[in-house]
């Protein structure tokens, strides 16, 4: 089973890279579900770290039906994780409706290449997600990470299982949102090959500013290393 770690810094991607997690999906501000993480970040992290790094391509929390200048910023940062070395892409656009703009998710689809492409979280927004995943499959993307349409991974199980079945190998499901070392075992035995945590502690719970109280977090090592633990079968 292979880990990615959704990192919320260098630091987080360092942590991920020393405690000998697979993959990381850089981004920033978990808090809101997380944002394009700034140039200066991912050029960092790509030219200091080794691990293979997914780039998050959101451009503002909330929904995932962009304005054309939106859309735009979206394509422009595509390009520049391209040019700075990025091993992979992570977005996707919804319309108004909820179900996948094709249209526009094409494009990225075809802008990323020869990268591969994970549609994100806004799968689980989606109406009806058997529809969606053929819809990614005819589209290429290589994965589309999910929590089952649950807030967390362990409550859409059921969901992920079906997709799974539906998927044949033919799109990887990527499990994500509120795995750690408790539940990770859960997912291996129900045959996923692929999970996505955070792994993160509070690091600063008295951080504070004008805009209120915002603890600082970061992917733990220790939580990262149980995990992988757990799903070697060495604990």
């Amino acid at each position: 089973m292979l880990l990615e770690i959704c990192a919320n810094s260098y630091q987080s991607a360092k942590n991920a890279q020393e405690a000998g997690a697979h993959r990381i999906e850089l981004c920033s501000e978990l808090s809101i579900g997380g944002i394009t993480p700034s140039y200066g970040l991912i050029q960092q992290v790509i030219t200091e770290l080794e691990i293979e790094t997914f780039v998050l391509i959101r451009p503002r929390s909330g929904n995932f039906c962009y304005s054309e200048a939106e859309f735009e910023i979206i394509k422009k940062n595509i390009q520049v994780c391209k040019d700075l070395g990025c091993h992979g892409i992570v977005s996707g656009v919804l319309n108004s409706d909820n179900t996948i703009d094709i249209k526009r998710t094409q494009e990225l689809i075809a802008l990323s290449h020869p990268l591969p492409f994970t549609f994100h979280r806004a799968f689980d927004m989606v109406p009806n997600p058997t529809e969606a995943i053929e819809r990614l499959i005819d589209l290429g993307a290589t994965r589309v990470l999910t929590s089952g349409q649950q807030p967390k991974a362990i409550d859409g199980l059921d969901t992920l299982k079906m997709l799974k079945q539906q998927a044949q190998h033919r799109i990887t499901i990527l499990v994500g949102s509120g795995i750690s070392s408790e539940n990770a075992k859960v997912f291996k035995n129900e045959g996923f090959h692929e999970i996505h945590a955070s792994a993160s502690e509070i690091i600063n719970s008295e951080s504070s500013s004008y805009f209120g109280n915002t603890p600082q977090t970061v992917s733990s090592l220790k939580e990262i290393k149980t995990i992988l633990n757990v799903i070697t079968n060495e604990i």
